[in-house]
């Protein structure tokens, strides 16, 4: 049992550790990542309203070609603007009201130059034709770019991701979680003998005459750049419906053919019980008029709006084992509920900047514990989500530096989690609690945000002072230590932390498993306790994340 909760323990520190070379750290940094990371004026000055991407995939020469429509809406006078596409994919023309445009290229970042100014509250549009070889990810999701895989019949398996990396990295955008395209209609050829899917709804099916098929899908709710994507292979493909929230909710499910025996039944244990207690917790799903799409993947899985990416081996728990190492995430797929989840936090609530993923990461992490909770019980939920603290390493600030599109430390999965959890337990009301993540949902529907604005909101609505807590476990790498000492019937107890004045209440053990509430400061303070607790049996309740330290 111990080898088999090291291997687990592994597993789950490699997954937090690797995440899309999203967690790989980074001390320097170079105008390239500015370019890719910073909202500048180029990119503020208009909004997207639409793109329509038309693209080829080569299975041949695994390229790709093809080109890319922005609508857009002028944000202010402007002449010149930004969008982004790697530096290793060839432009061939960028056309601006049936004329060629001029354009430079820096790095990732493409400049176009308009023949005149585009005034403030105008709508207009360009289209960039390219073509190229994307990257082939190594060790996807957790490295960008085209996976081309076989089935176990030697039919092409293919995908794409690219998270942290950017969709830059395969079609041209505005590169930028802070604005995400109101629409899009993608269109996707491959080979006629294969299947292809995308997100959204499919509209049409269109023969080409060089022995390919176009794959037209309409999304019609705001997307990030980074959840666009295609699957393709010899695909099985079944539909169900959920009586959710807002009404039907369709279901459809993509497989591989020679897959489908055993996904139909493994799929079909989780999905429906999972919206069930999502929306109970979060509110409806988000993309009602987009359906939920489950489609099986080359890569492990990623959240991919509205067409969920899955390559967990219709295995329970991840890849088979229990991060938590409780027996509890045995029970469920990990990949279904996970990376469903982010419907929700990363889709739906999508943070400006990538330094704030611990809202999509934290958050949906949490979502496994309450799917927990719904199936299995509050106790049960509660333990898989202390079991997850084995992961947290507690070697960097969850939050990451800004403008230079570069994310926390992986620790924002699990760690944040814990944060969430350990908030619960000060709102101390379960109703509220859920009002609170229903209402972050609706607040920002289809938005992008902040955590600030995430922090605030949630302060706001408990009426709990948390700035100093949010401080404490996101913007620091500790978190916080109850240093105490007893002597004679008294406990003396405060907080040691980065932050000054830090002062979050924590329940404690002033009689032998009998907690109470007491709100230390960074400033010692006293109270009477019974003579049943020692120096050695002393502790704080578990569903608070902190430490203790005996005091000298």
């Amino acid at each position: 049992m111990k080898k088999i909760i090291l291997l687990i323990l592994v597993l789950f520190l490699a997954n937090y550790d690797v995440s899309a070379q999203l967690m790989a750290s980074k001390k320097t940094y170079t105008r390239a990542d500015t370019l890719r990371g910073m909202l500048t004026p180029l990119r503020m000055c208009y909004n997207i309203n639409y793109y329509h991407l038309d693209v080829k995939i080569n299975m041949d020469d695994k390229s790709v070609s093809g080109s890319n429509e922005f609508k857009f809406t002028a944000t202010q006078d402007f002449n010149k603007l930004q969008f982004d596409l790697f530096a290793n994919l060839k432009i061939d023309k960028i056309i601006y009201k049936g004329a060629e445009v001029p354009y430079t290229r820096e790095f990732g970042a493409v400049f176009v130059t308009f023949p005149k100014t585009i005034k403030k509250g105008s709508k207009d549009s360009f289209t960039v034709w390219y073509n190229g070889n994307p990257p082939i990810a190594r060790n996807p999701p957790w490295d960008g770019g085209f996976i081309f895989k076989k089935d176990k019949s030697g039919n092409p398996f293919v995908s794409v991701a690219c998270q942290g990396l950017g969709a830059s990295v395969w079609w041209p955008n505005k590169d930028h979680q802070s604005d995400e395209v109101d629409s899009m209609l993608i269109s996707i050829s491959v080979p006629k003998d294969l299947d292809e899917v995308s997100n959204g709804r499919l509209r049409s099916i269109v023969e080409k005459p060089d022995g390919y098929k176009q794959h037209n899908w309409f999304v019609a709710n705001p997307i990030n750049n980074y959840t666009v994507s295609f699957y393709i292979g010899k695909y099985a493909h079944w539909t169900d419906t959920y009586n959710g929230e807002k009404g039907p909710l369709t279901l459809d499910f993509w497989s591989l053919k020679e897959d489908s025996a055993v996904a139909r039944p493994h799929w079909d244990a989780d999905v429906k019980p999972m919206i069930e207690s999502f929306e109970h917790w979060f509110g409806p799903y988000p993309w009602y008029k987009d359906g939920y799409k489950l489609v099986q993947a080359p890569h492990l899985g990623m959240e991919h709006q509205s067409a969920v990416a899955y390559g967990n081996q219709f295995k329970k728990g991840y890849l088979g084992g229990d991060m938590s190492g409780t027996g509890y995430g045995l029970k469920w797929d990990y990949i279904t509920v996970h990376e469903s989840g982010h419907e929700w936090f990363a889709n739906n609530i999508t943070t400006k900047d990538i330094a704030d993923m611990w809202v999509h990461e934290g958050f949906t992490t949490y979502s496994e514990a309450l799917f927990t909770e719904s199936t299995q019980g509050k106790k049960a939920g509660e333990a898989y989500l202390i079991g997850l603290r084995k992961g947290i390493g507690n070697r960097s600030p969850v939050i990451g530096p800004y403008n230079v599109n570069k994310e926390g430390d992986g620790d924002m999965y699990p760690k944040g989690a814990n944060l969430i959890h350990t908030i619960r337990q000060l709102v101390n009301d379960d109703e509220k609690f859920r009002s609170i993540l229903r209402g972050l949902n609706s607040t920002f529907y289809h938005k992008t945000t902040t955590s600030a604005e995430v922090e605030a909101y949630i302060a706001k609505q408990s009426g709990l002072k948390l700035d100093k807590v949010f401080d404490q476990y996101l913007r620091y790498s500790k978190i916080p230590v109850l240093e105490y000492k007893i002597n004679n019937g008294v406990l003396s107890y405060r907080w040691i932390t980065d932050v000054t004045g830090f002062d979050m209440p924590v329940k404690v053990s002033l009689k032998a498993d009998e907690y109470t509430l007491i709100k230390p400061t960074n400033d010692w303070k006293t109270i009477k306790i019974d003579a049943s607790v020692t120096m050695d049996n002393f502790k704080t309740e578990k569903n608070f994340y902190v430490k203790t330290k005996k005091g000298e």
